[in-house]
């Protein structure tokens, strides 16, 4: 599951808030260990990713690099290289 989240850090353009939550909801999978949660546990569930988006949004706001943001084609073009080469 936690293979899907990306770095969502110093990337020009900056990451949107839908990117923030998908991580955040793989991130939620990881912890619960269910990727649906039942109903008893769906407002638990979904109260949990709202809380880490948040605080995901706000730790993406606050870090402060010397570096120059990357490029999200070029790291795009890298993942694929990098898969083509391990799965051939």
């Amino acid at each position: 599951m936690c293979r899907n989240i990306k770095t969502l850090a110093n990337f020009a353009p900056p990451a949107t808030d839908d990117e923030i939550r998908a991580s955040a909801v793989q991130f939620v999978r990881k912890l619960s260990g269910t990727t649906h949660p039942s109903h008893a546990n769906e407002a638990a569930f979904s109260a949990a990713v709202d809380d880490v988006t948040a605080i995901a949004r706000r730790l993406i706001d606050s870090l402060t690099t010397k570096a120059a943001p990357r490029n999200r084609e070029e790291e795009a073009r890298k993942a694929r290289e990098r898969a083509a080469r391990r799965f051939g």
